[in-house]
């Protein structure tokens, strides 16, 4: 029995990071990959977030205003809400060069300042946007190009981290290349189940504010827009770059809200989720949900493996399946070698090769202390719609970005 439990808890985090990406690109082949015209160029707002961002916004709007897209039909709003620094005067200085700001002194949260900006937007798609990132020169044409297609009712973009960050920096980057080949794979069977706020375009018609308390606003979005029977589709060539997080625990601060988000998005699966789409709903659920549930799984395996040194198995069967020795000991001092390699690349090394090699293990622990600090942020309530900002490389202590 032990060994049958260990099995399963092994099985469960296999399935979530290895099985179901499998899985799709096996299905995907049997799909034909869709190609967009690349003159496409409907009327696009797009919709900068920005809360106390006077150290970017200015490059931002810069990286704004240089981006390959007839500027006629390109409107630059910034949701400013609630910014009591430099920011909405920095903004205004651009009045002179078409951009334009939503702003009121009342602070409402992210949700909020989007709500009031969309009254202005004139674009028949919206592309939201973050203050603290920039994109290439042709994103917003990439994110255009699907819109060709009437089932295509959102579409997200690459989310890339710029190169040159140390171990987080080069662990994260890898952690993106991973997500970018799951929403491929899930574009060539119809829709993706996760978009990236930063880069995220809707059609303007399509969108339904988040209610307040929300979380995951931009996955609240999208799937309003799956449950309305269109397509949420990722562009690859459409990329937004940003910087990392400025230690590991500012990373496990910004994932522990997102895994907070998924559990929100559990409790109310009925009023998000495309219950009315199977394939999709098994998207959503492989990708999403059951990633909650990998830390128990490590956890589980963990401890049954403990339970089969501590008590070994005798009688008939496969070793290697009941757990018996010298199997027991084999994998249990892999695990504590992989989660001592998870303490070491947090606390000893922070650059060079043997640091990056380190780090790999040390972020997929870091990643599932957040779904266990998510669970318990949402429970308590710690999670509310009002987002805290999270320090990125090269920022301050005061982590204004």
């Amino acid at each position: 029995m032990i060994g049958f439990l260990f099995w399963i808890f092994v099985l469960m985090v296999v399935y979530v990071y290895v099985g179901y990406p499998m899985l799709l690109m096996v299905m995907a082949k049997l799909r034909k990959k869709t190609v967009y015209p690349s003159d496409f160029t409907p009327k696009v707002t797009l919709l900068i977030a920005a809360f106390n961002e006077e150290k970017c916004i200015g490059q931002k709007l810069e990286n704004s205003l240089g981006l390959d897209y007839p500027a006629e039909r390109l409107q630059i709003v910034v949701a400013a809400d609630g910014s009591d620094d430099g920011t909405v005067e920095i903004v205004r200085g651009y009045a002179d060069r078409g951009v334009e700001l939503s702003y009121q002194a009342l602070r409402e949260g992210k949700m909020g300042a989007i709500n009031r900006a969309m009254t202005a937007a004139r674009g028949d798609i919206v592309v939201f946007s973050d203050a603290n990132n920039s994109y290439e020169a042709h994103t917003i044409r990439a994110m255009a190009a699907p819109f060709a297609l009437a089932e295509v009712g959102a579409v997200s973009g690459a989310k890339h981290i710029v190169k040159g960050e140390g171990a987080l920096g080069s662990s994260e980057g890898l952690y993106w290349k991973y997500e970018a080949c799951i929403k491929k794979q899930e574009t060539r069977l119809g829709s993706c189940s996760g978009v990236s706020g930063e880069v995220f375009a809707i059609r303007k018609g399509l969108f339904e504010p988040a209610p307040g308390g929300i979380i995951n606003d931009d996955f609240y979005m999208a799937m309003q827009v799956l449950r309305k029977g269109y397509r949420v589709v990722y562009a690859a060539d459409a990329r937004s770059f940003e910087r990392v997080s400025l230690t590991a625990q500012d990373e496990i601060i910004r994932r522990t809200r997102i895994n907070a988000g998924r559990y929100q998005a559990l409790h109310l699966w009925r009023k998000m989720l495309p219950v009315q789409r199977p394939m999709l709903m098994w998207q959503v659920i492989s990708h999403k949900f059951l990633r909650l549930l990998v830390p128990f799984g490590l956890l589980g395996a963990f401890l049954t493996n403990l339970l089969a040194i501590i008590f070994p198995t005798h009688g008939g069967g496969a070793p290697l399946f009941r757990l018996a020795g010298p199997f027991n000991w084999m994998l249990f001092i892999m695990q504590c070698v992989f989660y001592a390699a998870a303490w070491a690349g947090n606390r000893l090394i922070r650059s060079g090769a043997l640091g990056k090699l380190l780090y790999l293990p040390t972020f997929l622990v870091n990643s599932n202390v957040a779904a266990l600090q998510g669970l318990f942020h949402y429970v308590g309530g710690k999670e509310k719609g009002l987002w805290k900002k999270v320090r990125r490389a090269g920022e301050g202590e005061d982590g204004n970005g």
